[in-house]
């Protein structure tokens, strides 16, 4: 699991007049809470957070914050982050605190590997789930789950339980739901669109 050290300071200013504070002076406005930390506001330089979780790992990377707080030393992940529509800039972010020695819940990408047969005859691969809940130790965490699509012929549907994940991984779930798919024409709108080509040329030789 990726894990990286993360600079943030403490943000006495509370409220929306807080965190516009701190966006004015170029910075990222959070909160860190979880167990064995009372919540509290923080800043933290943009830079720095976007570096901290450009991995593979992303929001899943193992964060020890720094700084004079509460927060330091504390192990965390990003929970939830704001982004401008437009700049595309974070404009708020939530750090979860974690417990090292309990399973969590994270959200892992999923890797579609290699070309189907499906595609090779035509068809679309769909990714319909690009995400997959998985519940692990934060030491556990997959940077993505890989599934093997080489075999998968048009109509062929990959469930949730055909899904293999590493050892110590879960994947919680209800229902058997499709996760990837291989999708084409059926021959009979081949047929069709034949037979309505070949109705307009009769029309159009007998007018």
């Amino acid at each position: 699991m990726a894990q990286a050290e993360l600079n943030v300071a403490l943000r006495e200013r509370v409220g929306k007049g807080g965190a516009r504070s701190a966006r004015r002076n170029g910075l990222v406005p959070g909160v860190v809470y979880g167990p064995g930390i009372e919540p509290c506001t923080v800043n933290v330089e943009p830079k720095a957070l976007q570096q901290a979780i450009s991995g593979e790992a992303g929001w899943n990377t193992l964060l020890t914050l720094k700084g004079e707080g509460p927060f330091n030393g504390v192990l965390a992940v990003v929970k939830d982050m704001q982004v401008d529509a437009i700049r595309r800039d974070a404009t708020h972010v939530d750090f979860q605190a974690i417990d090292s020695n309990k399973t969590l819940s994270f959200m892992v990408p999923v890797n579609a590997v290699g070309k189907s047969a499906g595609e090779k005859a035509g068809g679309n691969l769909q990714v319909i789930r690009k995400e997959l809940e998985v519940v692990c130790l934060p030491a556990n965490v997959p940077g993505h789950i890989d599934i093997n699509v080489e075999a998968l012929e048009i109509g062929d549907v990959v469930h949730i339980d055909d899904v293999t994940v590493p050892e110590g991984v879960e994947l919680p779930h209800d229902v058997n739901f499709t996760v990837i798919t291989v999708v084409g024409h059926k021959p009979s709108d081949d047929v069709e669109g034949e037979e309505g080509e070949e109705s307009e040329e009769v029309a159009e030789g007998e007018a």
